[in-house]
């Protein structure tokens, strides 16, 4: 990959940084097409505003703190009757409120744009609504259309306005009534109610940078039909994931969350100032105004070196007025933004595969920006993984030249404080707040891939996988594998790829990317061989089960080596219980409620390294690892009561352990079942030809070319390529 020459194409299809190239991956089926403009990508930081008719209260009911649930969502966790909720409307004047100096802080911050709160959950409009008078302008003594003003206030300042839009309805007398888990159903007339708000808002606001739904459970017909209005009526609008059923331009993780791995989608994490609320809270205890600042930059780091933008949350106090210590914290922010922006804006996710301990990176062209948020003790910063010649280092925030030496791949920058090799002092590195040092080449620089098979089998075990985030609603969002990457040595000139697969994967179509060049396959069986598991190599253990916890994605036992089951938690109760006489083959039903979970551990031990097989059934969804490593996760928005999948293990030897989550989205029970088999079929596809130039190493990338969104997850992970 050669990063001199990386395109910056504007207003294009999604980009997605796999592994050692730059390649699209954005084969889509339920949404029409992936748009999101080079712009939207590049501005990497925005402000999120949560402000409303709750910002009267402030987390305050008839004189008591109201601790349990977010500020905004006061009414509901309080308990507060609709008639004396409405009333707080005669309450509300925001006349504190300033447009343009709010603008002035974004701009000062660094913030490329703002994210306003249409209409909560509450169901207070913060527009002239025409279809509902629970708005400010007619339900106010302010009488004044204030998003309106702050939409004009973003266009006189140069920066982009979007919406936050609650597909729930708390006011609307046809919506369901206030629930405890703000993931309801839409009713027909609810739908209807939405469809025309969110056109009014696309209309007589001027151009919408992105709209921000929330919340709701829809049927994918009803996400379908809100997706398609937006596009319809605002092409460049981006439209985010919790549109659910994967509808979606552009990802959203869960609240305040930082995902440890890259993406190859549009994605954006949305933070608050303070974990436990959004709306303004009088009483929250706000610490140390420094330790906050650094949290804060620490936190878009993490956001832009894994390709993600930043929209980070204040919340305004019900007269209007900014919280004095939510904008120093935004203003100390952009300060050190202002400094740094190069690393920052238009710059790409880190191409290294491996983290550093001592920081993050991101990359623009023929340049690394190595931020630096952990300074080792010998101050040396050590960079490995890359092909190119340094033309030079240095302090970014001063273009203070930095001594550094080159052996190979390996870099080290001298960081610490002293003279460096041009004489000049360089205790500013040291003292600098989250110091970023800019590394330029001679003539662009290439990444090692973190993996290369030689003349072997390719197996997604050896891949590079590429992720994405699929969500059906904000409960049901998780980690989706839609591909994998690899890299290959080989003396020949030529290849055959055969392809190896179970029953599970007849009939599916992928595209497979040879060195750049694309085919579609369809994969029919031209051969089949049965593979049997050697007696008495493998034994099945205990069985452990518990209640699974937070959103489908949510799984705490991934990227553990190994679990222990005999852990107590906090309330002195074992996590893990074991399962007895259970039957395997046997499908089994329990009545559990929506949005619920469990786990299950199985223990299996081998005398070998070998890969066996299992049947697994489930219901809406299933999330599988494998001695922590992630093999597999799937939550159809078809909303299947059962499924059956067969599984490959690749055991090691020794003891195993597979854990699968069964979700239950949608239904009454919740059907699974783990079959063993001693026997299973793998199915054969023999492909054309390839003709190989003399490479140091090849690229060979599968996706999914029948994948219900870009988002959804390939659901392959049985596959095997044999280079021929």
């Amino acid at each position: 990959m050669k990063m001199k020459i990386s395109p910056k194409l504007k207003f294009t299809i999604l980009f997605c940084l796999s592994i050692f190239t730059l390649t699209v991956k954005a084969k889509t089926v339920t949404t029409p097409k992936i748009k999101p403009s080079q712009e939207w990508i590049d501005q990497k930081f925005s402000m999120f505003i949560h402000f409303g008719l709750y910002s009267v209260y402030g987390g305050v009911y008839e004189g008591k703190s109201v601790e349990r649930g977010y500020s905004e969502q006061i009414q509901s966790f309080a308990g507060i009757f609709s008639d004396w909720y409405g009333e707080t409307a005669n309450e509300f004047n925001p006349l504190k409120w300033n447009p343009d100096s709010v603008v002035s802080l974004a701009k000062q911050a660094g913030m490329k744009s703002i994210i306003f709160t249409s209409k909560h959950h509450d169901g207070f409009c913060m527009y002239h609504s025409r279809y509902t008078e629970f708005n400010i302008v007619d339900a106010t003594p302010y009488s004044r259309d204030l998003m309106k003003e702050l939409a004009d206030a973003c266009r006189r300042g140069g920066i982009g306005f979007g919406v936050y839009y609650s597909l729930i309805d708390w006011h609307y007398p046809h919506a369901y009534p206030i629930s405890s888990h703000n993931a309801d159903p839409l009713t027909d007339e609810h739908y209807e109610f939405n469809m025309k708000q969110v056109e009014e808002i696309m209309t007589n606001y001027g151009d919408i940078s992105e709209i921000w739904f929330d919340m709701g459970s829809l049927t994918p017909e009803q996400s379908k039909g809100l997706y398609e209005l937006v596009n319809r009526l605002q092409p460049d609008c981006m439209i985010s994931g919790r549109l659910g059923n994967d509808y979606v331009d552009f990802a959203v993780m869960a609240d305040n969350e930082y995902p440890d791995y890259k993406m190859g989608i549009p994605w954006q994490t949305a933070a608050s100032i303070f974990n436990e609320t959004w709306g303004y809270r009088s009483w929250q205890v706000r610490g140390d105004l420094q330790e906050k600042r650094e949290e804060k930059i620490s936190s878009l780091i993490k956001v832009i070196s894994r390709g993600g933008n930043y929209l980070l949350n204040i919340g305004p106090r019900g007269d209007g007025s900014i919280v004095e210590f939510e904008r120093d914290v935004l203003l100390g922010v952009g300060n050190w933004i202002s400094k740094n922006s190069e690393a920052i804006y238009g710059s790409e996710a880190s191409p290294f595969h491996t983290p550093f301990e001592w920081g993050d990176i991101t990359y623009n062209n023929d340049k690394i920006y190595a931020f630096i948020s952990k300074m080792p003790a010998n101050s040396k910063i050590e960079l490995s993984g890359f092909k190119g010649k340094v033309k030079s280092a240095e302090l970014l925030s001063t273009g203070q030249p930095l001594f550094f030496s080159q052996k190979g791949d390996k870099l080290i920058i001298n960081a610490d404080m002293g003279i460096n090799n041009r004489g000049i002092d360089t205790e500013a590195v040291s003292e600098a707040e989250f110091p970023v040092i800019k590394i330029s080449f001679v003539d662009g620089f290439t990444i090692n891939p973190s993996i290369i098979v030689n003349d072997g089998k390719l197996i997604p075990g050896n891949s590079m996988p590429v992720f994405g985030h699929s969500s059906l609603n904000y409960y049901a969002g998780y980690k989706s594998l839609t591909g994998y990457d690899w890299a290959f040595k080989t003396g020949r000139k030529s290849i055959i790829p055969k392809i190896s697969f179970t029953e599970s994967e007849v009939g599916r179509s992928l595209k497979l990317n040879i060195d750049g060049e694309s085919q579609i396959v369809t994969l029919k069986p031209s051969g089949e061989k049965t593979i049997t598991t050697p007696k008495g190599s493998v034994m099945w253990g205990k069985l452990y089960r518990k209640p699974g916890k937070g959103v489908f994605g949510n799984l705490e036992e991934e990227g553990l080596d190994f679990v222990s089951v005999g852990q107590l938690s906090e309330d002195l109760k074992t996590v893990w219980k074991e399962v007895i006489d259970y039957k395997y083959g046997e499908k089994y039903q329990e009545k559990i409620s929506p949005r619920q979970s469990f786990i299950l551990l199985q223990e299996i031990e081998s005398d070998r390294n070998q890969t066996i097989a299992v049947r697994l059934g489930s219901g809406n969804g299933a999330y599988i690892i494998l001695n922590g490593r992630y093999i597999t996760a799937h939550l159809s928005p078809k909303r299947l009561k059962y499924q059956e999948e067969i599984v490959l293990l690749p055991l090691t030897k020794g003891k195993n352990q597979l854990i699968v989550k069964y979700y239950n989205g949608y239904e009454k029970e919740l059907s699974y079942s783990i079959t063993p088999l001693n026997e299973w079929t793998i199915f054969e596809n023999n492909l054309s030809s390839y003709n190989l130039q003399e490479k140091e190493y090849h690229t060979i990338s599968l996706t999914a070319e029948d994948a219900e969104s870009y988002v959804s997850p390939i659901r392959m992970n049985n596959i095997v390529i044999e280079l021929n």
